[in-house]
């Protein structure tokens, strides 16, 4: 019996294990990308988060401000008057 044909078949499983070998490091490559454009997303998302938050304090002391510009002038009811 001859080894030839056990020759080609572990040279055929041997490029097989190369081209998947290869394929696996692209997905590994691709997922730790993946993974890190979703942790900048989830950072961008937060600092938006902060931004509205911010945004929602201003606008309460523009209201108190204006609250009280309007009571100072007489230009709203005065409770209980």
């Amino acid at each position: 019996m001859s080894d030839r044909p056990t020759t080609e078949v572990l040279d055929f499983l041997r490029e097989q294990f190369a081209r998947l070998h290869t394929k696996l490091d692209l997905l590994t490559a691709a997922q730790l990308d993946h993974s890190s454009r979703v942790s900048s997303l989830e950072a961008q998302v937060a600092l938006l988060h902060g931004d509205f938050a911010n945004q929602s304090m201003r606008i309460d002391r523009i209201e108190n401000r204006l609250a009280r510009i309007e009571r100072r002038l007489d230009l709203v009811d005065q409770p209980g008057g």
